[in-house]
């Protein structure tokens, strides 16, 4: 049995950089973790369109890992086809950025989310509504970085601690969300440089998927 985290963009350097950053976890984890990227999507999720155009290709790319799955992890941080890959398996399904912004209320009081670009945020704030959580959200700030310009490591970790000061220190915010699973690589040094706690949404997305699947050993 296997824990599938199903990245809907093209990108390989992504992929990577999640399956490095949830590594730790394979320890811990009671089944295989594999990640796999999605050939059919976009080389970064940015925009609506790209967000509603992997939904198909996603499910159909999980209908295949069904009779060996454990659990699924969706891992965008616009949580693309969440609701319609829960109906359609068997299995346990979650999204990182609905994990996320559930494991930053258990870390703070106000959340701030670092968002790739202006467009993005937006979306957050109508999953935030849905989930009548933007009494906990301090801001929510774009880094003004495409998925793509991501792997540049010294200008992405600047604007990070830019942005994330900012978030700290004007915000109130007392726990960051990084706003994209390409940010994975800098939630420790970023940890480590603002001194307040920073979630990378597919480590709190895989850690509750291997708590839903040791409780369903449980049961």
């Amino acid at each position: 049995m296997t824990l599938h985290i199903l990245n809907p963009n093209s990108s390989r350097v992504v992929t990577d950089g999640i399956d490095a950053a949830i590594d730790p976890m394979r320890a811990v984890s009671p089944v295989e973790i594999r990640c796999h990227l999605l050939a059919e999507g976009p080389a970064g999720i940015e925009t609506q369109a790209h967000v509603d155009g992997v939904v198909l290709p996603l499910l159909a790319q999980a209908r295949t890992l069904e009779d060996g799955a454990s659990a699924f992890v969706v891992a965008c941080f616009s949580d693309p086809g969440l609701a319609a890959l829960r109906e359609q398996s068997r299995k346990p399904v979650l999204g990182i950025g609905e994990s996320a912004y559930l494991t930053a209320l258990t870390l703070g009081q106000r959340f701030g989310i670092l968002s790739i670009k202006r467009g993005s945020v937006a979306r957050h704030i109508k999953t935030l509504g849905a989930m009548g959580l933007l009494d906990r959200l301090a801001a929510d700030r774009p880094i003004d970085l495409g998925v793509a310009e991501l792997g540049d490591s010294d200008r992405t970790f600047a604007r990070l601690t830019d942005v994330g000061t900012r978030l700290r220190d004007d915000d109130s915010a007392d726990v960051l969300i990084l706003g994209c699973a390409g940010m994975a690589r800098y939630r420790l040094d970023l940890e480590n440089t603002l001194g307040i706690p920073v979630v990378d949404p597919c480590q709190a997305a895989t850690a509750m998927a291997i708590g839903r699947i040791a409780l369903a050993r449980c049961s």
